[in-house]
């Protein structure tokens, strides 16, 4: 699958629960993940990709350099990885 249709599909899963999904650009370079989301008491980063996909050398770099810092960043490519993250994240705000 194309990764601007998973990525729609993201961008309008989270819409559905009332979450911010912005897209993600930086003026300081290449290499950053695709989207920003912004949900109760977190922020966290996702690379979209094709299916089978994989992220470049310079986004495994970005994306090491913010989990160093205790970010999450998560790589989807797939709908079915859309609706297990969400979920992910779902309920862990219900707690």
């Amino acid at each position: 699958m194309l990764e601007s249709k998973i990525e729609k599909y993201l961008v309008d899963s989270c819409k559905k629960r009332n979450w911010l999904c912005e897209k993600f650009t930086s003026p300081s370079g290449r290499n950053k993940p695709d989207r920003m989301i912004t949900i109760p008491n977190k922020v966290l980063f996702v690379e979209c990709k094709a299916t089978g996909k994989t992220p470049n050398a310079g986004q495994l770099a970005d994306h090491e350099r913010r989990r160093n810092y205790n970010i999450d960043v998560y790589v989807i490519d797939s709908l079915p990885a859309v609706d297990v993250l969400l979920n992910q994240l779902e309920s862990s705000i219900e707690c």
